[in-house]
């Protein structure tokens, strides 16, 4: 029941209390009203028998005078004055009745209307003698009536004084009774009132508690605390729906500045992604062309000795020239950070040329490509630092039995590109070393000036965003080893 009604509106809510507290005190008024009625009543009828007795005296000396005057004056009017006077004396002794009880006032009131009846019968007797001009008959009649008539005087005087000291008494009790009455009724209606009192700041206390959380909770809120506690109210009036609204909204606040953070976070994250990215490209660009040559001088130069060459019909030297020209453009051209899987195949072609030139043809190159893959993205200056790394540290000692082999291939969401060798090989310590960044050249190996490996996996983690870019694998000493990265499809569907 009291949920249904803290479930109403605000407005049927206050009405509601204020209506029922009214109707509590209506209440309590009327029935005080009624019982102060009847005791008020009860009060005026304590007296009514000394009232009545003395209307009967009244009516008797009425009827006494009246009959004097007939008899002295004989008058029409005296004698209708008689009749009436002598018809409201026997209404009023018809009014004492004739119950027979044990109760003294009864039985007095009983003889009264006894003589009175026998007394008007003595009156109508003397008056009916009169108007015979029996003279001697009315006087006995008068003398009889008149004695009759001063004994009931008499006795209804007595009967008046006992029932007066009686209903003293009795009006003293209700005048007791009643102020007792008074006094129960105003603490009836202070208890009433207060009860009221206590229970509409009671219920206006429940009603407006979840206001004063949401209060408490917005002052927190507004201090930028948003992990207060978020008030809840199971009623559905308008308070509710008002902290409803109000905890959906705290809720979408916290979930707009978590999600702003984790934007702010991973755009932090991309800016430190390009800065280190540039950084890496700047320092492979360094490393790999430390020697103080201008690139630019030296592919110049290189250009016009390959056209020299053409011009001698060297064609030989012109190839060799040339590639090495191509070699250098690619390095001069390619200052951005990205370029495509094949201009970095193309790259490695140039250099395994230069390679066996320098080499009298030692090394050998095989390809498997996936030509759809050949404009895939990638950093720059990835591929021909790693097979430097299979030439000098893998098969550089094996004379003309080291192959490398490029592979270039798709597997599931991945674009995979693989460069092994049969040299060598490397211990698996060492491997992963590498793939830490702690790997350091040991006593006799090949020193280069070139890009080195934690360059390279460096910038491809960045690239992928993937610790797993890179992945080496060697089965042992004088069994090889193998170079796979791995880059994403930027669009698998469309492949």
């Amino acid at each position: 029941m009291m949920n249904k009604f803290f479930n109403l509106p605000l407005q049927k809510k206050v009405v509601g209390i204020y209506l029922a507290a009214n109707m509590i005190i209506f209440i309590v008024n009327v029935f005080l009203i009624l019982g102060i009625n009847k005791m008020a009543i009860d009060m005026e009828l304590v007296y009514q028998d000394n009232r009545q007795l003395n209307e009967l005296t009244d009516s008797l000396t009425e009827v006494q005078d009246n009959m004097t005057v007939y008899l002295s004056s004989k008058t029409t009017d005296s004698l209708e004055n008689y009749y009436k006077s002598a018809q409201t004396l026997q209404m009023l002794s018809d009014e004492l009745g004739d119950e027979v009880t044990d109760l003294a006032f009864s039985r007095m009131r009983r003889n009264i209307k006894n003589m009175t009846g026998q007394y008007l019968e003595e009156v109508s007797l003397t008056v009916e003698a009169k108007r015979g001009r029996n003279v001697e008959k009315y006087r006995n009649y008068y003398e009889s009536a008149t004695e009759l008539y001063e004994y009931i005087n008499a006795y209804i005087s007595r009967l008046n004084n006992e029932q007066f000291i009686s209903n003293s008494e009795r009006y003293t009790e209700l005048a007791t009774a009643f102020r007792t009455f008074e006094s129960i009724s105003v603490m009836v209606l202070t208890l009433v009132m207060t009860g009221n009192i206590i229970s509409i700041i009671t219920i206006v206390g429940m009603m407006i508690e979840p206001l004063k959380k949401l209060a408490v909770s917005a002052n927190e809120i507004a201090e930028g605390n948003f992990d207060t506690n978020i008030p809840q109210t199971k009623y559905h009036d308008e308070i509710g729906i008002v902290i409803g609204a109000f905890n959906k909204m705290i809720i979408s606040i916290k979930e707009y500045i978590i999600r702003q953070r984790e934007s702010m976070e991973k755009e932090r994250l991309m800016q430190e992604k390009e800065l280190t990215m540039e950084a890496h490209l700047k320092d492979a660009q360094l490393k790999y062309l430390q020697a103080q040559i201008n690139p630019h001088f030296l592919f110049n130069t290189l250009n016009a000795g390959a056209q020299l060459a053409m011009m001698e019909s060297a064609d030989r030297t012109y190839e060799y020239v040339q590639t090495v020209a191509d070699f250098f453009r690619y390095n001069v051209k390619n200052h951005d950070t990205e370029v495509t899987i094949g201009e970095e195949m193309t790259l490695v072609d140039n250099y395994i040329r230069i390679l066996n030139v320098r080499f009298s043809g030692d090394i050998k190159y095989h390809k498997q490509i996936d030509e759809r893959l050949l404009k895939i993205p990638m950093p720059n200056m990835i591929l021909q630092p790693v097979v430097e790394n299979a030439v000098n540290h893998g098969i550089r000692e094996m004379g003309d039995k080291g192959t490398i082999t490029l592979k270039i291939y798709r597997e599931d969401s991945d674009a995979c590109i693989s460069v092994s060798d049969n040299g060598k090989g490397i211990e698996q310590e060492d491997i992963e070393k590498i793939l830490v960044g702690n790997w350091s050249k040991k006593e006799g190996q090949y020193d280069n000036n070139g890009i080195g490996m934690d360059n390279v996996i460096s910038r491809l983690r960045i690239f992928t965003g993937k610790e797993d870019a890179v992945t080496i694998k060697s089965e042992g000493i004088d069994k090889g080893c193998e170079v796979i990265i791995r880059l994403p499809l930027p669009n698998v569907e469309n492949e």
